[in-house]
């Protein structure tokens, strides 16, 4: 079958050495990747020297915050920062927003009160920054002293992606941003995140098919399965006890089941045994294999309208093998595809 264009994008959790990420852009940028995405998860790397480093690596490659949160960093920091690396990319940066993981959040005591409504704020405030407007912090949950704020050096309109996992983020992509990083947990509930993006954007009177919807998968690929199976028993390991109860609930399991991996990890620091623990059906969460195991599931998301396939982490035993073999295998597979 044909298909049309369709992007494609890597994204790494900020967990690696930081010196890493510059080789890995200029494979990602190598193997025909679009875009290259890294997060800012808390006590880990943080996202802005990483992306820094990588602006310099590279020439063509957009490079984007996946993601940053209006809680730990306030929007007016989030501004200079992204316009900064914007500036030094050559206008290739593209930033990445979510509310982040509550429990995550708790472990620095911030409560994560409103947060669709923070989201919305923080988007609406970025983007008129951006355009070199003056603004007013007035809202119910980013509150000034009624002074004007703005930018003082020229930005431009960087573009604004948002994480989203519940129906009314998905919903909020549509409404107000330019790029959707929707997690599908499993990939094969696009269809459901492609719907509430797009009642988004019908009642703000857009059109869905100006914003950039990734379908944000887990993958893992190696040359077996079982090779391929370890690390996103890891991944799920370590993440999986901060999934809302929405994804456990598509995924059949249930919040109990993950109470002794949790423990395993953060009390025992036992990552063997919480690995031994993720059962077949967590695995469905993402998708582990060889490159032959991967493409009939992604060949799935594109007949149910993805245009964008984003691969995320734990990718593989190793990264930069399994970026060459997704540049070798996979893009070339789809890129035929199209007329």
């Amino acid at each position: 079958m044909l298909v049309r264009q369709v992007k494609f994008s890597v994204r790494f959790n900020n967990d690696l050495p930081a010196a890493e990420y510059p080789r890995l852009a200029r494979a990602a940028e190598a193997a025909g990747f679009d875009q290259f995405w890294v997060s800012d998860d808390l006590f880990l790397r943080g996202v802005w020297p990483i992306l820094t480093a990588c602006a310099l690596a590279t020439q063509r490659i957009r490079l984007g915050s996946c993601i940053v949160n209006p809680y730990t960093i306030h929007p007016a920091e989030i501004a200079m920062q992204a316009a900064a690396l914007d500036e030094l990319s050559g206008g290739r940066f593209l930033l990445g927003l979510g509310a982040g993981a509550a429990d995550f959040l708790g472990w620095v005591g911030l409560p994560q009160e409103r947060p669709l409504t923070r989201t919305a704020e923080t988007l609406a405030v970025l983007r008129r920054l951006f355009a070199g407007e003056r603004v007013v912090f007035d809202g119910q949950e980013l509150r000034g002293w009624g002074a004007e704020a703005y930018m003082r050096f020229a930005t431009r309109s960087i573009p604004l992606y948002l994480g989203a996992t519940s129906p009314k983020m998905q919903r909020l992509i549509g409404a107000a941003a330019d790029g959707g990083l929707p997690l599908l947990f499993p990939p094969e509930l696009y269809p459901t995140a492609a719907a509430n993006i797009r009642a988004g954007a019908d009642e703000a009177g857009r059109d869905v098919d100006s914003i950039d919807v990734a379908a944000c998968i887990w993958v893992s690929v190696a040359s077996d399965r079982a090779a391929a199976e370890d690390p996103l028993r890891e991944k799920i390991a370590f993440y999986g006890h901060a999934l809302s109860d929405l994804i456990l609930d598509r995924l059949g399991v249930a919040r109990a089941e993950f109470e002794p991996i949790a423990h395993a990890v953060q009390a025992e620091n036992d990552m063997a045994r919480a690995k031994a623990l993720v059962t077949d059906r967590m695995l469905q969460i993402g998708v582990a294999g060889t490159a032959r195991d991967l493409v009939p599931r992604l060949e799935g998301l594109v007949a149910q309208g993805a245009r964008h396939l984003s691969f995320g982490p734990p990718l593989g035993p190793s990264p930069l093998a399994a970026l060459e073999v997704l540049g070798r295998e996979v893009i070339p597979h789809f890129r035929a595809m199209q007329p």
